[in-house]
């Protein structure tokens, strides 16, 4: 019976699926060996790889069981290997990626003090790569990890922004081209002053702003709603202040990318035709959501012509130009506040305005904050800063009002400040004029 069952075993042995997933300090991957290390699940693999394009080598990350291959981390993509004369191994309790003459060209760069345990590198099933204690499974024996260090894609479970503890920033950096890995032009990151909320850079040039968070989604992101196998969630507190997403169906396969001509993009694979669909992508038109396009306050409406306007109550700074469709210089105010008898007009379904410069409460809820706002001389909008449950917190601008965007639906409501001249006059049931 036992002979048999070997014999069996031996037979079928390339319909099971056998894996490994860890790297000991007494082991090592090679170029020449051709092996890789693959996650629990056969989700993930990683190993050395090439572009198609190029004789130079990397060790990366890819879904293993896609037909298209699919990079998702890159780990000595500004230092790749010359020629198929590359190492990984474990040294000193760093991993080391080693090249011709053992030179090292990517590691880890942990410093360690007198601990000793041995160390293990391991793919997890949800394709983050650490090293961890040998006698610890869990994050809390994580010495290191490639979620920390994204390149161009963020997994489900991966987070962007920042850890408050160890300062550590993740951002997205695109590739420079299509098949070079290279750190590209591109980056996506967070901005954590005032309302924390994602910007698109091309260099040192913003490019598109995400709006901030709103409970919900990102006010400038209205097509990231809530789907039945996604779950968003965005975390601000003394330890860190990061965006994540985790998938309820782990069958599929969903990632957000910033591809090397600049745009951020939310990818779902299609089994049935084998290729990434493209859920959303930034920037959505090529002229409201490009920042700042309509100058400060103002906003911008792609159903109206021209898609630049100026909030009531303000008129163009430059007329002639404004009327050229140079919009750079935004508006002004048809009058200038007084300090008392100012209102507010209400504006619905808006991307809220740059927060960088923002003042944020969380404590209070929207009619404290009305009376904060007008209390202030200086205050000229203010908002809910969660639109859940009718609306919570405050958020208090004091100076120009930059990159605004009005939606068909979606957004949530931003008062700005007017003076009483500027404030539209209604009449209610008994005639008398009211404000």
């Amino acid at each position: 019976t036992f002979l048999l069952v070997f014999v069996v075993m031996i037979l079928f042995r390339p319909a099971l699926s056998i894996y490994i997933n860890t790297l000991s300090s007494t082991e090592s991957l090679t170029i020449s060996s051709n092996r890789t290390l693959v996650s629990p699940g056969d989700d993930f693999e990683l190993g050395f790889f090439r572009t198609t394009s190029s004789s130079r080598w990397y060790l990366g990350i890819w879904y293993k069981k896609l037909s298209e291959r699919t990079y998702v981390w890159v780990a000595n993509r500004d230092n790749p290997l010359s020629n198929s004369t590359g190492t990984l191994k474990i040294s000193t309790m760093n991993l080391v990626l080693l090249g011709e003459s053992n030179k090292s060209v990517w590691s880890t760069n942990l410093t360690r003090g007198n601990e000793r345990s041995p160390v293990v590198a391991e793919l997890l099933a949800n394709g983050n790569f650490v090293i961890r204690d040998t006698n610890k499974n869990d994050a809390s024996g994580f010495l290191w990890q490639s979620f920390d260090y994204p390149t161009d894609t963020l997994l489900p479970e991966m987070k962007l922004g920042y850890d408050l503890k160890t300062r550590l920033n993740r951002f997205l950096t695109s590739w420079r081209m299509s098949d070079d890995p290279s750190s590209g032009n591109s980056s996506y990151e967070l901005e954590t002053r005032g309302l924390p909320e994602f910007y698109l850079w091309s260099g040192i040039f913003p490019m598109h702003r995400s709006g901030p968070w709103n409970g919900i989604r990102f006010s400038g992101i209205p097509d990231d709603q809530k789907l039945s196998y996604m779950v968003y969630n965005f975390t601000e507190n003394s330890e860190e202040v990061a965006y994540t997403f985790r998938m309820t169906n782990n069958s599929t396969y969903s990632r957000l990318t910033l591809s090397f001509l600049g745009d951020v993009e939310r990818l779902t694979w299609n089994p049935s035709l084998g290729a990434w669909n493209v859920f959303w992508a930034l920037p959505f038109d090529s002229q409201c959501d490009t920042y700042k396009i309509c100058g400060p306050n103002s906003y911008c409406d792609v159903s109206t012509s021209p898609i630049c306007n100026c909030i009531q109550g303000f008129i163009p700074s430059n007329v002639q130009q404004w009327d050229q469709r140079s919009w750079s210089g935004g508006c002004i105010r048809r009058t200038p506040l007084s300090c008392s008898g100012d209102g507010f007009t209400r504006m619905k379904n808006m991307k809220l305005p740059e927060t960088m410069m923002a003042i944020v409460d969380r404590s209070i809820g929207e009619k404290e904050c009305k009376k904060r706002c007008l209390g202030d001389c200086n205050c000229t909008a203010f908002a809910n800063a969660d639109i859940r449950n009718g609306g919570t917190g405050c958020v208090i601008w004091t100076g120009l009002l930059d990159d605004m965007r009005n939606y068909a639906t979606d957004g949530q409501d931003l008062y700005v400040r007017l003076a009483a001249a500027d404030l539209v006059k209604k009449r209610n049931a008994n005639g008398k004029i009211i404000s």
